[in-house]
């Protein structure tokens, strides 16, 4: 398990839950709007060990309420589950962050019970899809995953940053229409401070 930073706390990225925020270090994809370049890398400079971060946690517990889990992508961790036991058994409610990449892995820890809450990603419509992840993208497992979150039972939402110079109304649009029947979805504003791209660095945000 690599972890790449820890934020101690934050109301507002777990709905209704005081957590803290696991960054994994290492994501599949280069979406030039990313604000979290450091989390790219599989290896990054400024690791954080795993036994500091659970004993943090152990820490706290009374104190806060979940843990955000979210990168990089995490997805990409051989032992996600195993980490995620170990902070369930403290206690802790848990919100999973992911673009979706991998929906059998989705699957497995939900089919376990071990996500409280998920947030998927989606990043454009099918044909722009692998332009705004900087890869190309297999868009069957982002169908496979936004199917398998939607029918989990399982608290979740999904969502967009909308970034003008990739995005418009009509891809936006057309994205909203691949939202599963009662899941909710979210537009997020784009930050340009932090962006991976330098032109992208170099606009407004929205």
């Amino acid at each position: 398990m690599r972890i790449g930073g820890l934020q101690k706390f934050t109301l507002s990225d777990y709905p209704g839950v005081p957590a803290a925020i696991i960054f994994t270090q290492g994501c599949n994809y280069r979406c030039p709007f990313c604000h979290n370049g450091n989390l790219l890398p599989m290896q990054g400079s400024e690791e954080i060990e795993v036994e500091e971060v659970l004993s943090w946690l152990r820490e706290r517990q009374g104190k806060l309420d979940g843990v955000v889990i979210t990168g990089g992508e995490p997805t990409l961790q051989a032992d996600l589950g195993s980490f995620i036991c170990q902070i369930r058994e403290m206690g802790y409610k848990i919100k999973l962050d992911s673009n979706g990449s991998h929906p059998e892995v989705l699957e497995k820890l939900l089919d376990q019970g071990l996500i409280d809450f998920v947030a998927m990603d989606v990043k454009a419509p099918a044909a722009k899809y692998s332009r705004l992840c900087g890869v190309k993208v297999n868009l069957e497992h982002i169908e496979q995953s936004m199917e398998i979150i939607a029918k989990s039972g399982v608290e979740h939402l999904f969502r967009t940053t909308y970034v003008e110079a990739f995005l418009d109304e009509a891809d936006l649009a057309e994205i909203r229409g691949l939202i599963p029947t009662g899941s909710t979805y979210v537009q997020q504003s784009f930050r340009p401070e932090n962006a991976l791209s330098e032109e992208l660095r170099q606009t407004k945000s929205d």
